[in-house]
């Protein structure tokens, strides 16, 4: 029974030594895999290169394919696809390399690195194409004029990969005022939309598209807002002195540039010359302020003057009236309805005190007199009743 017993063991120890010994002859020569494929991402237009290493690849083919469409690219140093981008490369037939040439977004997916053994073994990697951001010209917005009070919506049509954000800023960096309560320097969206818009809206605004794949762009969108003008006069009421030389100013909002020109009070038109000098002075895109300089005031010149501003969209005029303070040498220069006049009233309320003051004066004076004189009278009547009276 012992003897027996130790038979069995030893013939188990034996198969399983051979065993052993077996695997090794069958499987020494087998390919197997280095390690795993990596995914890879390119710029779109940029090369694209696939590594694949395999050990003991012997008599043994390499093919590579695209997964998706089951294409077979290339089976060992062979370009089988007919697309001409396709390369195919080796390092001492251990690792094997996949080139794309020129990458498209059409070659973004799967690909399969395989070896012909039975049961094939095989490998697969993605390929990522990413795209820079790109805008549209249609249907993004080109510069744009609508009428004040009318609604707007901006577009920024955009493409890339991944999804590009979209994002809005005023070229100026001024805050996008969006309603009555929405303000900010920056927005995000593919559009832009006003709710009876404003002149204070217009101006350029950039619409600015990333997707972290350099670089980012921008377009910038003009939005021009038209209005009838509009006329505000500091001073509508002058007083200055004939002889001095006065100017006149009407502040102007409108666009487009408005035609400006001045009036007299009997409609005709002031004419550039030695005497009147006019011009605009731009103050912003739809602001400007209408001079008129006048040399030397005349009698003429006392009266209303307008100006007036007109363009396509309607009409507007100022009145300033002009009178006269006496002559030009004489005290201050002109003065205005604003200011002057209060200086003239304090002038006048000071005079009048003054002279308040000093009939008030004059009056306790004459006062003290007569109470001198009636105090004297008195003693003299005393002095002549103690010579009258007898002792």
């Amino acid at each position: 029974a012992g003897t027996t017993r130790h038979d069995v063991a030893g013939g188990v120890l034996l198969v399983f030594l051979l065993n052993i010994v077996l695997s090794d002859m069958l499987f020494a020569d087998v390919p197997k895999f280095v390690n795993r494929m990596s995914n890879v991402t390119v710029t779109v237009g940029r090369d694209a290169t696939f590594a694949c290493s395999v050990d003991n690849i012997s008599n043994f083919k390499i093919a590579w394919l695209r997964v998706d469409t089951q294409t077979i690219l290339t089976i060992q140093n062979h370009v089988v696809t007919k697309n001409h981008r396709i390369v195919v490369t080796h390092s001492d037939h251990r690792t094997w390399y996949l080139h794309i040439k020129e990458t498209r977004e059409k070659d973004r997916g799967w690909y399969m690195c395989q070896v012909n053994t039975e049961p094939m073994k095989n490998q697969v990697a993605y390929l990522e194409v990413v795209v820079p951001p790109d805008i549209l010209d249609y249907p993004t917005s080109s510069d744009m004029i609508i009428r004040e009070n009318t609604n707007v919506t901006l577009e920024c049509a955009v493409r890339g990969s991944p999804t590009p954000v979209v994002s809005w800023r005023r070229e100026d960096s001024v805050d996008i005022v969006l309603g009555n309560t929405k303000r900010a320097v920056v927005y995000e969206g593919t559009s832009l939309t006003f709710q009876r818009v404003s002149r204070k809206q217009a101006g350029a605004y950039l619409c600015i598209a990333s997707n972290g794949v350099p670089p980012s762009v921008s377009k910038r969108i003009s939005l021009i807002v038209h209005f009838p003008p509009l006329i505000v006069i500091p001073s509508q009421l002058i007083g200055a002195k004939s002889g001095a030389p006065l100017t006149l100013d009407c502040h102007v909002e409108s666009f487009p540039n408005p035609i400006s020109f001045w009036t007299h009070e009997n409609g005709s038109l002031v004419s550039e010359g030695p005497k009147y000098h006019t011009w605009v002075e731009q103050v912003s895109s739809y602001k400007m302020f209408m001079r008129l300089h006048i040399g030397s005031l005349s009698k003429q010149d006392f009266g209303t003057f307008k100006c007036i501003a007109k363009n396509t969209l309607g009409g507007s005029e100022g009145v300033i009236k002009v009178y006269n303070i006496g002559f030009f040498g004489e005290s201050s220069h002109y003065v205005t309805d604003q200011g002057d006049q209060s200086t003239n009233q304090i002038a006048k309320s000071t005079w009048g005190l003054n002279q308040s003051n000093a009939g008030s004066s004059s009056q306790q004076s004459s006062f003290s007199q007569r109470l001198i004189l009636i105090v004297l009278v008195t003693f003299l009547c005393l002095a002549l009743l103690d010579n009258f009276v007898p002792n």
